[in-house]
């Protein structure tokens, strides 16, 4: 095939993925403007003119429960789409996230002789290691958005670029309050604090109660004080709403989705562990994470030795210290999380050792990852005869 007009296969997993699809779409374009593009695509994906070989959709799922009714399914996609790959020979086959679906693919794929990429890591340094085993015999290029995977994917033997995290570009270093709280119709004088619970029910049944107890706790303690959540999605709500009613004397505003707002609006965090820890930590906003998995789950993943890393949120691997207070299962109560948030609100030595280390990171994060992830694939591309 013609360099000058090479054909990309990419498959996106969610809407994360569909993003960082597209603005590898618009960087490769400056390599290849005859480039052609297919795929497993999303909205943003087919704006950049990829054709659709399937909807994002079909490989968004969550729930253990969910994925297994789905497997037939996905097995026949997946054998579709290998087939349909071998017979393209695409300059590159693109994998982004979705590794439970894309890394078996990669494997038939590159066993077959095409060039196989796949962008964002699986997180193989937090839960299985054995993967690495899989992954290096699927992939030809492994792109890290996190710079703590590069040295743990190369130490595995497999070949890593470390792009950055486009998110960190897309966003201010130095994002202002007054102006979110403005756009969201906020009082301007108040004091907010943000309670981000979760965006998946199973989360917000077990985190609601103990986020709301905390608020209590904080309310008591400094008269005044309003929070602010925003709700990922209708059943969120539902359940938090239920939650709330038990509540009436701590006041609360729900808004509708809009978290990254939110989470520049408000003086300090209470959330979820999950990628809402990143984006608060780019807001700059001082925050306490949570982290509650079903028993059963939580005393399966101890038991097996699943869980390898020291923390859990983002903002502490990143960092490569306890940098933010983490609470798991039973700690996730206001005993433990209402003097921290106390302290994060009043203290401003221990604010500023939260937003100082944030901008540092979020310096470290923003190194135009759409090119330098299109840079690494073009290498791939050129380094074939």
């Amino acid at each position: 095939m013609s360099h000058a007009a090479p054909l990309f296969t990419l498959v996106a997993g969610e809407t994360s993925g569909d993003s960082l699809g597209a603005g590898l779409i618009r960087a490769l374009r400056v390599h290849y403007p005859q480039a052609r593009f297919e795929g497993v695509t999303g909205p943003l994906m087919r704006a950049e003119g990829c054709e659709s070989l399937a909807d994002i959709e079909a490989l968004s799922l969550f729930g253990v429960s969910e994925v297994v009714g789905q497997i037939p399914r996905l097995l026949r996609l997946r054998r579709r789409l290998a087939a349909h790959v071998l017979s393209a020979r695409p300059a590159a086959f693109i994998g982004i996230d979705a590794p439970a679906f894309n890394t078996g693919l990669e494997l038939r794929l590159k066993s077959r002789g095409v060039p196989t990429v796949h962008y964002v890591c699986p997180t193989a340094w937090a839960w299985r290691e054995g993967r690495t085993r899989h992954i290096r015999r699927a992939v030809d290029r492994l792109l890290a958005i996190f710079p703590f995977e590069e040295a743990f994917f190369a130490r595995h033997g497999i070949p890593v670029t470390y792009v950055g995290h486009p998110l960190a570009g897309e966003l201010p270093r130095h994002p202002n309050a007054d102006t979110a709280r403005r756009a969201l119709g906020l009082e301007p004088g108040a004091r907010w604090v943000g309670l981000l619970p979760g965006s998946r029910g199973a989360e917000v049944s077990r985190l609601g109660r103990p986020f709301l107890e905390t608020a209590r706790w904080l309310t008591r303690r400094s008269p005044g004080l309003r929070f602010v959540a925003p709700m990922a999605n209708a059943r969120v709500r539902a359940l938090f709403e239920a939650d709330l009613a038990d509540y009436p004397d701590v006041d609360v505003t729900l808004i509708d989705g809009r978290s990254r707002e939110v989470m520049r609006a408000v003086e300090v965090l209470l959330l979820a562990s999950g990628t809402a820890s990143l984006e608060a930590l780019l807001a700059k906003t001082p925050m306490v994470v949570a982290y509650a998995l079903s028993d059963s789950n939580y005393w399966i993943a101890r038991s097996l030795n699943l869980i390898k890393t020291e923390h859990v949120s983002m903002p502490n691997l990143l960092a490569g210290r306890a940098l933010v207070p983490e609470f798991l299962q039973q700690e996730a109560s206001p005993d433990f999380m209402g003097p921290w948030l106390y302290r994060l609100l009043h203290a401003e030595t221990a604010r500023r050792r939260q937003i100082d280390a944030f901008d540092g990171i979020h310096a470290r994060l923003a190194l135009d990852a759409d090119a330098r992830a299109a840079r690494a694939v073009v290498d791939l591309v050129e380094a074939r005869p």
